[in-house]
């Protein structure tokens, strides 16, 4: 066996938070190797391919845009919207560290490293009861998240003149070196030659990403009480498959917890080049479209609709008696509202096109519904009702749906616009108009309309299935991301960072998140560990 790598920092995993670990660290003047199981193009992670939304906390962008907002009242929607436990030490930690610290440590930051955002602060996870975020704090990294991993790319590649970083591409680490309960390196398999590699470090950062990636871990530990559809897609990847998280446990006493809670999407479908089996894109439902059980029937009595509560969908649509919703919608409502989440589908953003963006914006994308018509089987359209739902059927070799019922559907919606838009009376509808209010979202989305209404057409169905994403819970750690064992003391030499540790503390956001709380999760907890590290703290 060769002699072992040696550095002051060993970081397992290239995702974001691995990368701003080493990028401080770096720049402090430690010495920092990365063992990344993905390949070289792949660097960044899931980060490489998200969209890139993240909530931060009175902001100058805000203030532009006459939002008021103050680390208190986040904290209050915080707590309130994910249902944090009070003495679950920790998180509450974290989550209070979070909205004191988002415009410095992360907005602050990024802007200093070059990251722009979008001109505008979207309203996301409003809360069915508007329990959720009581002002807009979603902002948009202009270039996407990948963006974001090229900056951070560039600037690991400034702050290693001196040849301080090593980086090794196609390296599954399996377990980790420890004398006296000291962490102080790791083994690893090369997993293009199968040889045996061991590193050796003064300490150790777990930034592995969650356990979500694995369908048969993410089934292992959902909540008993709530309902888990048959299959699904993961929006992950399965290399985040928690199996370090379970060596730090059963072999140093690290604890893991939260591991039940989730982040999932409640409308995904398959990609139509998969990156790994059971790959699935999420879309951003749309909100004008009909969310319809697999009988082709609007699931009620509350309507879903996107944007305010993604928990509470994703169990609505767990608890239907089979796997996969529909949404119905028409031409009109696609042009203006259809998206999906992520990079790899919102080229005018990720590459800085913002004319083509503004083109998208007012007359329609025409180009993502054109290119879902052609890729996905997933996305059907036809002129008529009646054709559509034997298409439906026909995907899924079923005679679910009966095109009269499906029609009943859509006219009973379209009742509602019978004497104009006077006695709007329809729960979708009053959401809509709530959702407009805000200018951004008023872009987005379709004044209310009968779904039948002349020249909207034609009509399109999207299959969709719940996406397994990111995990809540984690390893659990303090605010200098030290991991902690079962007496909640630190175990030396070990620090967890990002998804693999709940976003700080073993699962900050508790059982709902207020959406974009990921990235700078991720940021927050990466220069924790790093300052902790660096100063002996």
């Amino acid at each position: 066996m060769a002699k072992p790598d040696c550095s002051d920092i060993l970081i397992a995993g290239g995702g974001l938070a691995g990368m701003v670990t080493a990028l401080e660290a770096l720049r402090a003047g430690k010495t920092v190797t990365i063992v990344d199981r993905d390949t070289p193009e792949r660097f960044g992670g899931l980060a490489l391919w998200a969209f890139g939304g993240m909530a931060l906390i009175d902001t100058p962008l805000q203030r532009r845009m006459g939002i008021a907002d103050s680390p208190e009242l986040a904290l209050q929607d915080w707590l309130r919207f994910g249902e944090l436990d009070p003495n679950d030490e920790w998180p509450m930690q974290w989550a209070r560290y979070y909205v004191e610290h988002s415009r410095s440590e992360v907005h602050d930051w990024l802007a200093n490293e070059g990251i722009k955002f979008m001109p505008a602060v979207n309203w996301v996870e409003r809360g069915r009861f508007g329990d959720g975020n009581s002002v807009p704090r979603y902002h948009v990294t202009w270039g996407s998240s990948r963006e974001l991993v090229r900056c951070m790319v560039s600037a690991l590649h400034e702050a290693n003149a001196s040849g301080r970083l090593t980086i090794r591409h196609r390296h599954k680490i399996t377990a980790l070196d420890h004398q006296a309960g000291e962490v102080c390196g790791a083994a690893a398999i090369n997993e293009e030659t199968g040889e045996e590699v061991r590193f050796e470090a003064l300490n150790v950062v777990l930034a592995m990403g969650g356990i979500n990636g694995s369908h048969a871990e993410c089934r292992a530990n959902w909540p008993k009480h709530r309902p888990q559809p048959e299959s699904m897609l993961n929006g992950a990847h399965p290399f985040a498959d928690g199996k370090l998280h379970h060596w730090a446990k059963d072999h140093l006493g690290a604890r893991i917890t939260h591991a039940g809670e989730m982040w999932n999407y409640a409308a995904g479908f398959p990609h139509p080049y998969p990156h790994f089996p059971g790959h699935g894109l999420s879309t951003i439902p749309c909100k004008s479209a009909l969310w319809l059980n697999h009988r082709g029937e609007r699931i009620g009595p509350e309507p879903l609709v996107t944007g305010f509560d993604t928990h509470w969908l994703c169990q609505q649509v767990a608890a239907q008696e089979k796997p996969w919703t529909w949404h119905l919608l028409n031409r009109r409502i696609a042009l203006k509202e259809f998206a999906i989440s992520g990079a790899e589908h919102n080229a005018r953003i990720r590459d800085k096109q913002f004319p083509l963006f503004l083109k998208d914006l007012l007359l329609g994308n025409k180009d993502l519904v054109r290119q879902m018509e052609h890729e996905s089987p997933y996305f059907i359209a036809d002129d008529t009702l009646d054709g559509l739902a034997n298409k439906m059927n026909a995907l899924t070799c079923s005679l679910d749906i009966d095109p009269a019922k499906l029609k009943a559907t859509a006219e009973a919606f379209d009742s509602n616009f019978q004497k104009g838009n006077r006695l709007l009376n329809d729960a979708q509808i009053r959401l809509i108009q709530h959702a407009r209010q805000w200018g951004p979202d008023r872009l987005r989305t379709c004044k209310p309309a009968p779904l039948q209404k002349p020249g909207a057409g034609p009509f399109i169905a999207i299959h969709m299935q719940l996406t397994t994403r990111k995990s809540l819970g984690g390893l659990r750690t303090d605010l200098h991301s030290r991991v902690l064992d079962a007496r909640n003391q630190p175990i030396d030499g070990l620090y967890c960072v990002g998804e693999a540790a709940g976003f700080g503390g073993g699962g900050a956001s508790g059982k709902r998140s207020l959406e974009g709380t990921f990235l700078p999760g991720c940021i927050m907890t990466a220069r924790a560990a790093a300052r902790s590290i660096v100063t002996g703290d």
